[in-house]
């Protein structure tokens, strides 16, 4: 600390670059400080800086963090409280530019692993990574500012965040019992044939499209008795809830009553969520996919022949390409990534979806023969999906009741509650005319038949574009696109992704992919897998000079960004 004083006085009204003599570590009375990067002026990106916390220090106990699901529901407890404390002393140091703002990571209503904080599970050393916008008039140095924010605003605010006296050990408590519940489970999932449960008493409901905290007075989620199952959670406590079995369900319903967003919150159920969610006990299998039509989509090379045949042009759908897909072939695509990235559940909503993929009907079937038509319809697949593959598919659907003849659970939404209504929509559609149940069955029979097939052969070769720039810069937008240099990647359609930190790993794990991985001899496949599994494993700290804001992301968000990335370059 007296180092840095010194510094810091040494520095005080000079030239800028003056705050570069600051790099270094230096000893606190409960942490380290590292300043690890010193902005270049004060309207660039701010400083980034590190704090370490001994486990002796922040005292909290070692069977709060040796195990995964408890150490990152910890670190995200944390990080909240930081942000929070250390967000009362943003900007009071004033200047030019980003002076005086001090920053770290906002969680949102998902528990995320984040490169902000971390613990290590066998010494206990917590990290925590914020930034700050280092003090200046102008372009002069404003030094003494800055040692408020060093010296007294930022030693407040972990003082009163990231240690166990800091926080009430009943509210650890809660976290940390929210945890081994929520891994209880997803233990149970597979153990008990499902693919998603949903806890009566849930709220769904979200309080706008732009705000994600659970609506007030909504009405709480009551699962239908046939489908009522029992799992057991810690300490021999029990909860109930619909459980989604594997195979197709089929989600139906006027508009306005729900449907829509109970499929919404088993799309966020891979991820777990914070206390007062609503959703902490909506718990989907961690490989499902929303997938959706996505017009305008670059697709590379890609066999969607299970799904679109024999195109009037001619074209080759085994080895499909096209820098502006349809409706129909984007979402082809997009089941097929989604198949090859090992998802187990298709999570699909009819009003996002091209309705030529998804469905034809009796009536057109009868004008349009089969055989003068391109697209196999999905419904036609669905059975084969699960039965050759094991892929389930979970559909929301308004318009078509085709759909009723290869569910295997039918549940219509009213008023925001599931009623099972199998029996009653299976007897609907066979007294709708035999004709054209007979004509559905016979499509789908003669559509289905045969092996489905999903290989990915692709090797993908260096970019000489990229390699060869003398800097290769990632930036994120949000989480609607991230770029390589001025090549930009579209994500906003890839709906599960959640929050803008990872969407900025997302970008530097594709300068990786590019800068050692393709190499014009190891299949796609083979790349994409080997750089996921070097992440998994060793975490943020593959990615080289970890910044302070990335989000952990799975497998399948990898893959749907390499996908979509345009400049792509496969070999022949």
């Amino acid at each position: 600390m007296q180092n840095l004083e010194r510094l810091l006085r040494q520095s005080d009204h000079r030239p800028y670059p003056a705050y570069k003599a600051l790099r270094g570590r230096y000893t606190f009375p409960l942490y380290t400080l590292s300043i690890d990067h010193v902005q270049g002026d004060p309207f660039a990106a701010p400083s980034s800086l590190s704090i370490r916390i001994d486990a002796a220090r922040h005292g909290f106990p070692k069977e709060y963090y040796d195990t995964p699901h408890r150490r990152i529901m910890l670190q995200d407890l944390l990080l909240r409280g930081f942000h929070r404390e250390l967000g009362k002393y943003s900007h009071k140091a004033k200047g030019s530019g980003k002076s005086g703002t001090l920053s770290v990571s906002a969680c949102g209503q998902e528990v995320l692993s984040r490169s902000a904080l971390s613990i290590d599970p066998a010494a206990g050393t917590m990290t925590v990574r914020f930034s700050a916008g280092f003090p200046a008039a102008g372009r002069t140095t404003l030094a003494m500012e800055l040692m408020a924010m060093l010296m007294e605003y930022v030693p407040a605010a972990v003082k009163h965040s990231l240690f166990s006296r800091s926080i009430p050990a009943e509210e650890v408590s809660r976290w940390i019992s929210l945890a081994d519940d929520q891994k209880a489970i997803r233990e149970q999932l597979a153990k008990s044939g499902l693919v998603a449960f949903i806890a009566d008493g849930s709220i769904l409901p979200r309080k706008s499209g732009v705000d994600d905290t659970p609506m007030k007075d909504a009405i709480a989620f009551t699962s239908p008795a046939e489908d009522r199952v029992t799992l057991t959670l810690p300490k021999g406590r029990t909860i109930t809830g619909l459980g989604i079995h594997p195979g197709i369900t089929l989600i139906v319903g006027g508009g306005y009553h729900g449907k829509s967003t109970l499929l919404s919150a088993i799309e966020r159920g891979i991820y777990n969520h914070i206390p007062g969610d609503g959703r902490e006990y909506v718990i989907t299998e961690d490989t499902a996919m929303k997938v959706r039509s996505e017009d305008g989509r670059s697709v590379k090379k890609l066999d969607i022949s299970a799904f679109i045949r024999d195109l009037p042009n001619g074209k080759d759908t085994a080895c499909f390409s096209t820098e502006d897909a349809s409706g129909s072939t984007s979402q082809a695509a997009n089941t097929v990534e989604a198949i090859l990235s090992g998802s187990r559940t298709l999570l699909i909503d009819e009003d996002t979806t091209a309705t030529n993929f998804m469905v034809r009907d009796a009536l057109m079937q009868s004008v349009i023969h089969p055989e003068q038509e391109p697209i196999i319809p999905f419904y036609s697949r669905m059975r084969g999906l699960f039965e050759q593959k094991g892929i389930s598919t979970i559909l929301v659907a308004g318009s078509s009741g085709a759909f009723f003849h290869v569910a295997d659970r039918i549940l219509q939404m009213k008023d925001y509650r599931p009623i099972d209504v199998t029996t009653i929509a299976k007897a609907a559609a066979e007294k709708a005319g035999a004709a054209e149940g007979d004509q559905s069955a016979s499509f789908v029979a003669k559509a289905s038949s045969g092996e489905l097939s999903f290989r990915d052969s692709r090797i993908p070769l260096p970019n000489r574009d990229i390699l060869d720039s003398r800097k290769v810069k990632v930036r994120g937008s949000g989480t609607d696109s991230v770029s390589l240099n001025h090549e930009s990647v579209e994500l906003r359609f890839v709906e599960q992704i959640v929050d803008h930190e990872q969407t900025n790993l997302l970008g530097l794990l594709l300068r990786s992919l590019e800068e050692d991985y393709f190499n014009g001899k190891a299949l796609l496949t083979e790349c994409v897998e080997a750089l996921y599994r070097k992440l998994r494993e060793g975490g943020f700290d593959q990615i080289p000079s970890t910044p302070c804001n990335l989000a952990m992301v799975r497998r399948q968000e990898l893959w749907a960004m390499v996908n979509r990335y345009r400049a792509l370059k496969l070999k022949a």
